[in-house]
């Protein structure tokens, strides 16, 4: 039977991972009629997408576009965004994005950023983030039930995310509606109402935004937010609309990464009891779980670029404009990589992972979703041999390029539920 792999819906996503394994040996490089794009699955060949910017570009505004219904709902989207948002759709089209630039454009606008990113700023929020941790933990009923996710693997990121641009923590569960929303509304295969509801979060957040941009102008203060508008001058200054958009990237990359490390790291845990037994007698294990994690049930499970040129890879030529789709789950699977990768174990060496990316556009908030999920799984370490999950069934989101829990709902069992579990492993 003939392959027929459509990257943008959402059929395959649940369980990807023998999809990734038929593709990596069936079609290691493929063309997807359904978007125009060529999909790259084995480690080799993602690695090598990323790391070489001058032939795979992150700018995949470039990428040409046959024209189709699809091309034309993307159009007609792009309008109604400049509309919702009040800019000229030449300046939407011309406007900078981080996650889109190159070269030098990308150095000077990370080297912007990275002041609020250096890993002295990031240690100084270890206390912060241990003391959010604990107020979180406190409000679980650890000998009932609870859901991890909405009690400590969402609230957590989103407050400290939201203290380092300096607004206010009561907004957070808006901010997690709006970053949903928009994630879900930016896929080029996005249903009419998402990309509605995309519209309206965008307009929503960036009323919100601005008028906190207007006060930094006025009055800096030690935020993530000051650092953006601070010393903008000359051709290099950032407009409103980009000031907008990099705390709009902020936001989503903020919350997004960090909720499903949590959540993807607790559940992969109790699904192998011994060693949930190992990690609760020594919590210092907490580094090779997170690692591990990130390789095993990746946060981001594949980023976009556009070929600068004609290129061949693994004897199929991909042709200048084309979309290239590097999959880092099914790169993070690949057994000519990790040996025996569809089992976790965090006590392998996850070294060379792709959990979060490669190259010039590796995550800029790595360190400080490693801070936060140190700091909730030691927290949760004791506790966990006595967890189990309330449904069997997992609650998948699947936002875009996203794969987290949705919900995660754990109760305490009774220790002969526990004997009789460790048996049947």
């Amino acid at each position: 039977m003939a392959i027929d792999f459509a990257p943008y819906t959402d059929d395959w996503k649940t369980d990807p991972f023998p999809i990734y394994r038929e593709m990596r040996d069936e079609a290691p490089v493929y063309f997807a009629k359904h978007s125009s794009s060529w999909c790259v699955f084995r480690y080799d060949d993602v690695e090598h997408v990323l790391k070489t910017p001058e032939t795979f570009s992150s700018d995949t505004r470039q990428a040409s576009r046959k024209l189709s219904m699809e091309t034309l709902i993307e159009i007609q989207t792009g309008i109604r965004l400049s509309l919702a948002l009040r800019v000229m759709p030449t300046t939407l089209a011309r406007s900078r994005m981080l996650i889109l630039e190159g070269g030098a454009q990308h150095r000077d606008m990370r080297k912007l950023l990275n002041r609020g990113f250096k890993p002295k700023n990031v240690l100084d929020w270890e206390r912060r983030i241990q003391e959010l941790v604990g107020q979180c933990i406190a409000e679980l009923d650890l000998g009932g039930s609870f859901d991890l996710v909405s009690q400590l693997a969402l609230p957590l990121p989103t407050i400290v995310i939201a203290e380092m641009l300096g607004v206010e923590v009561e907004r957070r569960a808006d901010f997690k509606q709006w970053c949903d929303s928009i994630l879900i509304g930016v896929v080029p295969l996005a249903s009419s109402d998402r990309r509605t509801a995309m519209l309206r979060s965008m307009k929503k957040l960036k009323r919100y935004l601005l008028p906190l941009v207007a006060e930094r102008r006025a009055s800096p203060k030690e935020d993530l937010l000051s650092v953006l508008v601070a010393e903008q001058r000359g051709e290099a200054a950032l407009s409103e609309h980009e000031l907008f958009m990099f705390a709009l990237l902020l936001l989503i990359g903020g919350n997004e990464t960090t909720t499903n490390l949590i959540a993807n790291a607790v559940d992969a845990l109790l699904a192998n009891p011994t060693q949930v037994e190992q990690f609760a007698a020594e919590p210092d294990r907490v580094k090779g779980v997170i690692e591990e994690t990130l390789r095993f049930d990746s946060p981001v499970q594949y980023v976009a670029r556009v070929a600068t040129q004609d290129v061949e890879l693994r004897g199929q030529k991909i042709p200048k404009g084309s979309e290239v789709i590097a999959f880092l789950g099914s790169a993070n699977r690949d057994e000519r990589r990790f040996a025996d990768p569809d089992r976790f174990d965090h006590e392998r060496d996850s070294r060379g992972h792709m959990g979060f990316g490669h190259g010039a556009h590796f995550c800029l908030g790595a360190a400080l979703a490693r801070l936060e999920a140190n700091a909730a799984l030691t927290a949760l370490a004791k506790e966990l041999p006595g967890l189990s999950r309330v449904k069997p069934d997992v609650d998948l989101v699947l936002n875009n390029a996203a794969r987290g829990r949705g919900t995660l709902e754990l109760r305490r069992e009774a220790p002969e539920s526990r004997d009789l579990g460790r048996r049947a492993h």
